[in-house]
């Protein structure tokens, strides 16, 4: 006769569940650089520092070197979970991508209504990943600069106003010149170095850099990828 009646018992499933954290690099650093390289193109032909001869240089520069860049650095954000580089580098990343198509398959310095529309959408769908950017202030203004230039870009294509051309491409600048700041400034943070740039972390962006593990993974059983369903 069985003396143990705790051996008939199932197993607690909870007692045998592991989560495994797999370390990863911060993949901003990345995505901001390739974003910088693909608004600077298209900038200097929107403010006619080149000419419209080299749009397909431009689009075609964009397709093979910012989206993969870009893309890369958001599946590794969403193995982070982190809605920055997550969500906001896979919207931006498509968005480039259907920049640099249209453009190589249209001619020479003109605009499409239909691609000014898709901007538009695409300027209103930046605001989901920078409203969740969990204190990374910095991170959460570039993705709004970067829906700023979606949207006035859209104008530009929907109006044939050459205004909201100009207006596109130095926001387009001014972007790059903010990405490469942050870009430098989480390389910094992540590599330890004792050169430190304001990223203007606040309240949830600061705990990775001051709470213990502990701390950090506390909830982790209700984040995507853990809990049963998303």
């Amino acid at each position: 006769m069985d003396q143990n009646p705790d051996a008939r018992r199932d197993p607690d499933p909870l007692a045998m569940t592991r989560i495994v954290l797999r370390p990863s690099g911060n993949p901003l650093p990345l995505g901001f650089t390739a974003l910088a390289m693909g608004t600077v193109g298209f900038s200097a032909i929107q403010l006619g520092i080149v000419g419209t001869a080299e749009e397909s240089t431009v689009a075609l520069a964009t397709l093979v070197l910012t989206v993969p860049l870009q893309f890369y650095a958001s599946v590794v954000g969403f193995g982070a979970r982190d809605p920055i580089a997550g969500n906001g580098m896979a919207i931006v990343a498509g968005v480039w991508a259907m920049l640099a198509a249209t453009t190589l398959a249209s001619p020479p310095g003109s605009s499409s209504p239909a691609v000014g529309i898709l901007l538009l959408t695409a300027a209103i769908a930046m605001i989901a990943p920078a409203l969740a950017a969990r204190g990374k202030l910095l991170a959460a203004f570039i993705m709004v600069g970067s829906s700023l230039r979606f949207a006035t870009t859209g104008l530009a294509d929907l109006t044939e106003i050459q205004a909201w051309d100009t207006t596109a491409g130095i926001l387009g600048f001014a972007l790059a010149v903010l990405a490469l700041y942050a870009a430098l400034g989480f390389a910094l943070e992540e590599a330890n170095h004792p050169v430190k740039l304001p990223l203007l972390r606040r309240g949830e962006g600061r705990k990775p850099l001051q709470n213990d593990i502990a701390t950090q993974v506390e909830g982790i059983a209700r984040e995507a990828g853990v809990r049963q369903q998303l």
